[in-house]
């Protein structure tokens, strides 16, 4: 719903649907995967406190409340007096800086985007109202028969999280995810080996291309796909 560093908006596709009632995201973000199946049992979870409070603000409010979010000019900047509350502060930072927010300046991109962003927000409102919404660390979640979709920060570029890759045991993180009872799916990019990762899909964007990857107790059938800068999609022999 709102824009965040690591969205898996351009791959979700590709990740296996769930064959649980129920899905589980332990590092939630911008919880991709639970809003495209939104119509299951969901439970998100974030340590970071800001996203958890931006989730909240948003499964209370109303469509109003959304559309009422101000639209301010590239170069402007975003006025915390002028909002109701931290969150409304922290999801305006989010969406004219595009994921990785920096102070209180907007940007033309997020500018650009805003309207169409904030009209989206407000149309898919109703897919959260059910959701359990929890700011614990990964390790405080009960393990419980469900789909796990566990993405956590990389290994190598997760150094943009307010919980970073430099504070995550990767270790652990490996043994936790396949100790979960259910269906696992575990997101990573080819950079990292604390798990048996296999590749899902190429991401070809202006500066470096990037492979997507997956590790899952169910395997799934997976097609490796490539994207061009203009949005398409090429099957890979």
């Amino acid at each position: 719903m709102f824009s965040y560093y690591g969205s898996k908006s351009k791959v979700i596709d590709y990740y296996p649907a769930p064959l649980k009632g129920k899905i589980i995201e332990p590092f939630a973000g911008s919880a991709r995967y639970s809003l495209k199946y939104f119509d299951r049992e969901v439970t998100i979870s974030d340590k970071y406190k800001v996203i958890y409070d931006i989730w909240v603000w948003l499964q209370a409010a109303s469509e109003k409340d959304v559309l009422s979010l101000p639209f301010i000019p590239a170069g402007g900047r975003i006025n915390r007096a002028e909002l109701d509350t931290d969150a409304q502060y922290e999801l305006l930072r989010f969406m004219y800086q595009q994921g990785t927010p920096g102070g209180n300046k907007t940007y033309e991109w997020g500018c650009r985007r805003f309207l169409q962003n904030r009209r989206d927000i407000a149309d898919n409102l109703f897919k959260i109202r059910h959701w359990k919404i929890l700011n614990e660390d990964f390790t405080n979640l009960p393990n419980e028969e469900a789909t796990w979709f566990i993405d956590p920060p990389y290994f190598q570029g997760g150094n943009r999280y307010k919980h970073s890759n430099k504070n995550l045991d990767y270790e652990k993180l490996s043994a936790y995810s396949k100790e979960r009872d259910g269906q696992v799916i575990v997101c990573e990019n080819s950079n990292a080996s604390w798990m048996e990762f296999d590749p899902l899909c190429d991401l070809v964007g202006i500066r470096k291309k990037s492979t997507e990857c997956m590790w899952t107790n169910i395997v799934p059938e997976t097609r490796l796909v490539q994207y061009d800068l203009f949005g398409n999609i090429h099957k890979m022999k």
